[in-house]
């Protein structure tokens, strides 16, 4: 039996006929290979019964993919209301199970659209605000979180920086904060010849998996620890700690750190154990 999606008109004539001219502004870049898209829906893992939260479906491309692939519902959130009638074009071949909300993602609460069944975002995000919803799943509380995975793509600058180790280049507070409530790798690069237009660089695909009960600490002690270590990268801890207003040297003790060690050399749980010492500092303080 054929997929609805066979009888769907290629990406580029809908994109002709809706007048889809990429936008810079809102980091459109829209994803035309639809075998591409196809391998980026079958890293989700098995769909069916699944529900998907796309960011920035653009004209479809990975939606298509999605539904092919068995998807049960695929809620896809579009800021660009140019964008919004070639997806009811799709959402007319797939009854029920495409749902359009035309929202900006980063203010859109998506769990009331949420069926009963596990949830997964597979998206394409826009490159301009990629980071930021990345650091906004991050921060949902309580933790676990309502997606049982994540499968997003990123500039590869970002993916590096999600997945790095201690001891490189590319380990910052984003790779702290990632590492220590998800697991995170890198599945596959792809050619900026993919997207339409082009970026100026190549792109990853990264997928993420929440920690059931991820190191204990709170998560804002967590960001203010990273934020003062790595806002002085190249200093020393007992230096860049100092912006906390705690006694660094104390602090570093009881989190069992070497103080003349900077950011890049402190693995997530040294982090953890700041933060949790910080958090003991300043209850003794109060």
């Amino acid at each position: 039996m054929s997929d609805p999606c066979d009888s769907l008109p290629p990406l580029r004539e809908v994109i002709r006929r809706h007048g889809l001219v990429a936008k810079k502004s809102l980091g459109q870049n829209f994803l035309f290979d639809l075998n591409l898209a196809s391998r980026i829906a079958r890293a989700a893992g098995p769909l069916a019964g699944v529900t998907v939260l796309e960011i920035g479906p653009g004209p479809g491309g990975l939606s298509r993919a999605l539904l092919a692939q068995g998807a049960a519902h695929v809620i896809a959130v579009e800021r660009d209301e140019r964008a919004i009638a070639a997806l009811q074009e799709i959402a007319a071949f797939y009854p029920g199970r495409l749902d359009i909300v035309a929202a900006d993602a980063l203010r859109f609460d998506p769990r009331p659209q949420f069926p009963v069944g596990p949830v997964r975002i597979v998206a394409n995000l826009p490159y301009n605000i990629a980071t930021a919803l990345l650091i906004g799943w991050l921060s949902i509380e309580p933790w676990p979180p309502w997606f049982d995975s994540a499968v997003l793509m990123f500039q590869r600058e970002v993916a590096e920086r999600i997945v790095a180790a201690p001891d490189s280049k590319s380990y910052g507070r984003l790779s702290v904060l990632v590492q220590w409530r998800c697991e995170a790798r890198i599945l596959f690069d792809v050619n900026p010849a993919a997207f339409v237009p082009p970026p100026k660089v190549t792109s990853s695909l990264v997928r993420l998996v929440p920690r059931a009960a991820p190191l204990p600490c709170e998560r804002e002690l967590l960001e203010r620890a990273t934020q003062a270590a790595f806002g002085q990268r190249r200093k020393m801890l007992r230096h860049s700690l100092r912006s906390l207003g705690i006694d660094a040297l104390s602090l570093i003790a009881a989190a069992g750190l070497d103080p003349t060690a900077r950011a890049e050399n402190v693995p997530v749980a040294g982090f953890v154990a700041l933060a949790r010492a910080l958090a003991a500092a300043s209850h003794h303080r109060a």
